[in-house]
């Protein structure tokens, strides 16, 4: 008789066959938590960026008006305007993002004199007829019948990068904005996520060729405009939602204080209005996503990797708007296309006697309304 084999028990081949599984387990896990903790190294310590955590203002919820009488100007004529201005004689110009100064003539957009640069934004006419435009690359330049002079490239030595409005005073000394003196224009997302200031209002003054710096520390700072009487400078501080106003003259001479805050979204240009007061164009920024945003410094680094997820999670643009606001600061006039039917991403409103022009960087034509 062939010996009997003993029988193992069955609970105890269950147990090493679960054991043999929970090794490999245990090892995948392990390699996935190591490669995961690589990740987040690599995101956090090579980051881009340094942010910190910052308080979302609430935006103001407004009665709006809807634009009416919409006319387009020059519809298929101009390439993605971001400003425009009026000279003394009543013209009106813009700068496109193919480079062209086109004037407005007839109702119809004319090519004035060219600029080789696709980074042409802000822009003022000067009293002895010039236009000075901002470039986002390359400074600001001046331009005449005469052609165009790059004049202010260059502040202390250092590359005049990321200027974005500018606004001549009476005695000839222009105020420029730049936006950030950290980051470059197409590094935006990067400025929001870092959540500093980094915006300067600076002043040239054309008789002596010197550039100083009046006042940093803005949130994205945009664009510029004195007051009727030229006694403070505006800046809009878009990351911010509100406006702040520098004293030139007076008791407060040289303190920076606020203009108009919890605006309804990010405000772009500002330009003077006939009557003292101002029109500020304001981009849709969603407060609910920068509160979501300013909730986690890890969600910055991973979104500073990752701009085209950046671009998905925070979009600008929105519908035209724009806001009348007293020199007080009080808003009085609320316009607005909250679809973008007539049309979107408004970046600038000039007021020409009873009509506003508004100028869009993703339109090919210049609207404008009747106020009246």
């Amino acid at each position: 008789m062939a010996p009997s084999r003993k029988t193992e028990p069955e609970t105890s081949k269950k147990g090493r066959t679960s054991s043999k599984l929970f090794v490999p387990a245990c090892y995948s896990f392990g390699f996935l938590l190591v490669c995961l903790i690589a990740f987040l190294l690599q995101i956090v310590y090579f980051s881009p960026i340094s942010p910190v955590l910052d308080e979302v203002p609430q935006p103001a919820v407004l009665s709006a008006t809807q634009l009416q009488d919409f006319i387009k100007v020059g519809e298929g004529s101009v390439n993605h305007p971001e400003d425009a201005s009026m000279d003394k004689n009543g013209v009106i110009y813009t700068a496109t993002r193919d480079g062209w100064i086109k004037r407005l003539q007839d109702g119809t957009w004319v090519n004035w004199k060219f600029i080789d640069s696709q980074t042409l934004v802000g822009l003022t006419s000067t009293k002895e007829g010039h236009l000075i435009i901002c470039d986002n690359a390359n400074g600001l330049h001046k331009v005449s019948e005469d052609g165009v002079e790059n004049f202010l490239s260059y502040v202390n030595g250092s590359k005049l990068r990321f200027a974005n409005d500018v606004v001549e005073a009476s005695d000839g000394s222009l105020y420029f904005t730049v936006s950030s003196s950290k980051y470059l224009p197409h590094e935006y997302c990067l400025d929001i996520l870092e959540g500093k200031p980094h915006g300067q209002l600076l002043k040239y003054d054309p008789s002596s060729n010197i550039t100083t710096l009046v006042a940093d520390g803005f949130y994205f700072a945009n664009g510029v405009a004195l007051s009727r009487d030229e006694d403070y400078v505006v800046v809009c501080e878009s990351w911010k939602f509100r406006c702040r106003k520098y004293w030139l003259k007076g008791e407060r001479k040289g303190k920076l204080e606020t203009f108009a805050e919890n605006l309804p979204g990010a405000p772009d240009n500002i330009n003077l209005a006939p009557d003292g007061t101002f029109w500020i164009a304001i981009i849709k920024l969603d407060a609910r996503r920068m509160k979501v945003l300013n909730s986690s410094k890890l969600i910055k680094h991973v979104l500073a990797a990752y701009p085209k997820l950046f671009s998905r999670f925070i979009t600008l643009g929105g519908g035209a708007h724009l806001i009348n606001v007293a020199e007080d600061g009080t808003i009085i006039r609320n316009l607005v296309d909250p679809t973008g039917q007539l049309m979107s991403f408004v970046t600038s409103g000039l007021q020409v006697d009873d009509h506003l022009y508004m100028i869009s960087l993703t339109s090919n034509f210049i609207g404008k309304v009747q106020l009246s």
